[in-house]
C-alpha cells in the first residue's frame, strides 16, 4: 500500500511523515516550492504477528507494511506548481490530506491565518482543478483526432463528460460510484479526487485532549459532511486528529519509552498507529498470517478476496495449484494454543477456493503444481 501524504505548506507533512517512517528530515518556518520527494516503509503495527512470533519462534518475523511518500505542499491557485505534486502521486492507493490546526507564530501560514476548513476546502479545490484540467486536455485531444478522423473511444468519452460535469459542479470523484465499466476506462486516466482520502487535523501540543481539539475535529466532520452528504460511496473518507509534533518525539522513543508517555498524555495507543488503521478501513483491506518456524507474516489483501486469490499474494504457483486452505482464525487459535489441539477441537478447518477470507484468518495452502 502506497499512500501520499498532502497538504498546504508548513501544515505539518513533513512532520508527520518523520513520525510514521521514524526519519529526522528537516522542518522548515517558510513554505517550500522544491526538492526532491520523501519516501519510507513503515510496519503496520499488529499484535497477533508478535504474539505468533513468541509462540513460534521463527527466524523471521514480517509485518505488513506501508509506504509513505512526502513532497512540496500545494498552492491555492498554482496549477504549474501543484502539477509536480499530482505527477508524482497519481498512482498511490490513498492520501492523508494534512491540515494545520496548530499554533505557531514563528511558522508562516501561507494564507496568513489559521482556517482548518478553508484549508480542506482550498486543499480539496485543486485536486478537483487538477482533473478537470486532465479531463479538458484528454477531450481537447479526442476533438483534434475526430478532425483528422480518426474515431475516439467512446466509453472514455461518455466518461470524460461524465466527470466533467461532477468536477465543474466541485465533486471530487471519490464522491461517485462508477459501475465497473466505467472503472476500467478510467484505470489510465490517474484521477487525483477519486483517491480515498484520510483528512488529519494537525492540533498544538497545547490542544491535545482538549476542547479546542474537540471543536475543531467535529466542525471538520460536520463540514465535510455536509459536502459529501449526496455521495453515492459510504465512505469516502476519514477523519483524525494528532499532535504531528507530539507523534514525531514519540517516534524518536523507545517501546518501553512510548507507553510510559502515553499514558502520562492520557491516550490509548500513538495517533499514528490509527492513521495507519484508519487507512486500511478505508481502503477496505484486511491482513491474513502465515505461521512456521521459518517465518510468521501478515499479507495484505482486499477485504472479500477468495481463498484462491489470497493465495496467489504469496506466489502465483500457489494460485494456480490451489487444492485447499486449512484455516483457524487468530483469536481461535490463541484459545487452543496449538494447531494439535485447534485440529483436535475441529476449529481447523478445510476451505475451497471461494471461501471469503476474514481479518485474521492464519492459513496454510495446500496445492500442487
Amino acid at each position: 500500500m502506497r499512500i501520499a501524504i498532502i497538504g498546504l505548506s508548513n501544515s505539518g507533512k513533513t512532520t508527520i511523515f518523520n513520525a510514521l517512517t521514524r526519519q529526522n528530515l528537516e522542518t522548515t518556518v517558510y513554505p517550500t516550492v522544491s526538492g526532491e520527494p520523501h519516501f519510507g516503509v513503515v510496519k503496520v503495527p499488529d499484535h497477533r504477528i508478535d504474539r505468533l512470533a513468541e509462540i513460534y519462534k521463527p527466524k523471521k518475523v514480517s509485518n505488513a507494511t506501508v509506504e509513505y511518500i512526502d513532497y512540496i505542499g500545494l498552492t491555492k491557485g498554482d496549477m504549474e506548481q501543484n502539477r509536480k505534486v499530482f505527477d508524482l502521486i497519481k498512482d498511490v492507493d490513498a492520501i492523508v490530506h494534512v491540515v494545520r490546526a496548530f499554533r505557531d507564530e514563528a511558522i508562516l501560514h501561507p494564507m496568513n491565518e489559521i482556517n482548518p476548513l478553508r484549508d480542506i476546502e482550498a486543499v480539496e479545490l485543486e485536486l478537483i482543478f487538477g482533473d478537470l484540467e486532465l479531463v479538458d486536455k484528454r477531450l481537447t485531444r479526442m476533438e483534434e483526432s475526430l478532425k483528422k478522423g480518426k474515431k475516439p473511444n467512446e466509453s472514455e468519452r461518455r466518461l470524460l463528460m461524465k466527470c466533467k460535469d461532477l468536477l465543474e459542479r466541485e465533486i471530487p470523484l471519490r464522491n461517485i460510484r462508477f459501475d465497473e465499466e466505467e472503472q476500467k476506462v478510467m484505470k489510465h486516466l490517474q484521477f487525483i479526487s477519486i483517491k480515498p482520502e484520510v483528512v488529519v487535523i494537525n492540533i498544538g501540543e497545547d490542544d491535545l485532549n482538549k476542547d479546542r481539539e474537540k471543536i475543531i475535529t467535529e466542525n471538520a466532520r460536520v463540514y465535510l459532511d455536509s459536502k459529501y452528504k449526496d455521495s453515492s460511496i459510504n465512505n469516502p473518507h476519514s477523519l483524525i486528529s494528532l499532535c504531528g509534533k507530539i507523534e514525531m518525539e514519540l517516534a524518536q522513543l523507545s517501546e518501553e519509552e512510548i507507553e510510559v508517555f502515553i499514558n502520562d498524555l492520557g491516550i490509548d495507543e500513538p495517533a499514528l498507529n490509527k492513521l495507519i488503521k484508519v487507512s486500511y478501513n478505508l481502503l477496505g483491506l484486511i491482513s491474513f498470517l502465515t505461521v512456521g518456524e521459518d517465518e510468521v507474516k501478515a499479507w495484505t489483501i482486499k477485504r472479500g478476496t477468495n481463498a484462491q486469490k489470497a493465495a496467489g499474494k504469496i506466489h502465483s504457483d500457489i494460485e494456480r495449484g490451489f487444492i485447499r486452505a486449512e484455516v483457524i482464525n487468530y483469536e481461535d487459535f490463541i484459545v487452543c494454543g496449538n494447531m494439535t489441539t485447534a485440529r483436535d477441537k475441529g476449529l481447523l478447518r478445510l476451505e475451497g477456493k471461494g471461501y471469503e477470507v476474514k481479518d485474521g484468518d492464519i492459513i496454510n495452502f495446500r496445492f500442487n503444481i
